[in-house]
This record gives structure tokens, sequence and C-alpha cells, in this order.
């Protein structure tokens, strides 16, 4: 099988676990501070490696100690970190809040993210012209995403859109996305329909069709997945578990989708692999929660 290539941010995580999550205004105790890597960009690297495929990371880092920790941890989940830059400044960070129930809050300060730009895509292109698929999400500039989608179509590989964090610019890029992977809150953001009710995600979804992306996958926590075949929606149902952090589910769940579609599934199956995959994850704590094919077929198993 081709390769992956993930166009995306690296940061540093600072996690601190917490009873509940704190409201506006309010100043809570937590446990003890957690320092690790992450950012989408990252995780959907690292969790496509975990699941099988030889993956590659487009992205940046600074020139402080914690690009190093970032490179490294790379190399040791067997990413390519060729085309991640060294860019002058801080690399990007976030600060999360991770509640007993695996409820997360998240603020992100971009750092070198946010100097990724359109021509460190372009010294990618030998890279991307030869990749089975391209994924990219929005922490980084949305000129730099677009290059990259450009790109990839000019090249006929697959593009899987993650549009989060949500920005409703994106749906100018959605005619280049093969896939698109909202949220719940993000398809309410993008399309202006709120609820999860069959008539709401059908009109939803479609609309994310009808602005131009090829096929459309949302994702609704405990409520499952959904999307839309041949007009119809097609729900997936989550599966159960105990959850200790959802932190980097939702990469999980992209790189899961992407690995079983390349390797010729339908898009209900994928879904449901995905799902499994995700609902592995939520059980580990952070955002390295990825499981492996072997792992994730195990889980589906024991539900058969």
């Amino acid at each position: 099988m081709k390769f992956v290539v993930v166009v995306g941010s690296v940061n540093i995580d600072f996690a601190i676990r917490v009873a509940e999550l704190p409201r506006p205004h309010e100043t809570i105790m937590g446990g003890d501070l957690g320092i690790s890597v992450g950012g989408k960009g990252l995780n959907q690297a690292t969790a496509c490696a975990r699941l099988g495929l030889e993956t590659h990371l487009v992205g940046a880092v600074g020139s402080d100690a914690f690009a190093e920790q970032a490179l490294a941890h790379l190399k040791t989940r067997g990413v390519s970190a060729h085309h991640v830059h060294r860019l002058h400044g801080a690399t990007g960070a976030a600060s999360i809040c991770v509640a007993q129930d695996g409820a997360n809050m998240i603020v992100v300060a971009p750092g070198a993210n946010a100097r990724l730009t359109p021509q460190h895509v372009e010294q990618a292109e030998a890279l991307i012209r030869e990749a089975a698929a391209v994924i990219a999400q929005l922490e980084t500039p949305l000129a730099t995403v677009k290059a990259a989608l450009e790109m990839a179509r000019r090249h006929a590989v697959l593009i899987l859109l993650n549009p989060a964090p949500v920005d409703a610019r994106v749906m100018d890029l959605l005619p280049l996305a093969d896939l698109v992977t909202p949220n719940e809150a993000e398809l309410e953001r993008l399309t202006g329909v709120t609820g999860q009710g069959d008539a709401a995600l059908r009109e939803a979804l479609g609309r994310l069709i009808a602005a131009g992306a090829e096929r459309a996958v949302v994702t609704l926590g405990r409520q499952g997945c959904a999307t839309l075949i041949d007009g119809e929606l097609v729900r997936v149902p989550a599966f159960t578990v105990e959850a200790v952090d959802a932190v980097g589910a939702g990469d999980v769940f992209n790189a899961a989708l992407l690995s079983r579609i390349l390797r010729g599934h339908s898009l209900p199956d994928a879904m449901r692999f995905a799902a499994a995959a995700a609902a592995i994850s939520v059980t580990r704590p952070g955002a390295d929660g990825a499981p492996s094919e072997d792992e994730t077929a195990t889980f589906l198993a024991n539900f058969a």
C-alpha cells in the first residue's frame, strides 16, 4: 500500500485532570500537570502509523526544547518527520483540562504551526504526488491547508479534510475534499443546522455535499457517527466503554476511518472500525492512545 501524508500541527500538551470542568470565571484545583506531545496533525499521523500505514508529516516545530521532544516522539512512533520544519520561536502548545468522565476543554497557542506556509507544502510536492491520501485539519493557516488540498487534487490523491478547530471559511475548500469529517458542533457551525435527529443530520450533511464535498461523516460522541449514502442517512452506533480521556479520540477516528477506506472497505464498515478505534483510545490517558489494527479487530470481534 502507498503511504499517507498528514499536513498539520505539532503541539506540546499541558494537561491537568480535574473533578469537573471549570465554569467561566472559576478557579479550581486539579491534579498533577502532565506534559506530552500532541496537536491534531501529529495525533493523526501517529494514529495512522499505529494502524499500520506508512506515514509522513508535513508540519513545523519551534526552536525551543519542546521541538526536540516532538521530533523524538514522531521517530519512536514510526512517523517520518523529514518535512517537519524547524522555525524560529515557540513550538505550538495546548492547555487541556480533563474531567473524570473524559470530557475536556482545550486552548491552543499555535506557535510554529501558524508559520507553516504554502511554500513549505510546495517543498513536499514530490512526496504528496506519490501518496495514497492526504489528511489535513485547521490548526495550521487556511492558506497552507488550501495549498495542500489543491496539490493533492492536482495529483489525484485522496483527500480527507477534518475541519477542526472549526472555521467557516473552510466551506470554500469542500470542493477539494473527497471526505470531510466534522464533529456535531463543527457540523452545526458550518451548516447552521441544529440537532442530532435524523432529519437535522440529513439536512446538515446534505449541505456539506451540496457545497462540494464528495462524502461527509459526522462524529456524534456517544451517539456514534453518521453519513449520507445515496441521500439516505446511515448511522453507526458508538461502543460503550469506560472513558478515561477523550483527548485525541477524534484524531484516532479520522486515522482509522482513512486506514479502512484505503484497505478497500465500504464507508459504513470503515466508520464502525473507526468508532471502535476511538472507543479504545478513550480508555487510555492522553492523546497517544491509538490502537493497532489487530487491537481494533479483536475489540470488534468481542462485539460481534
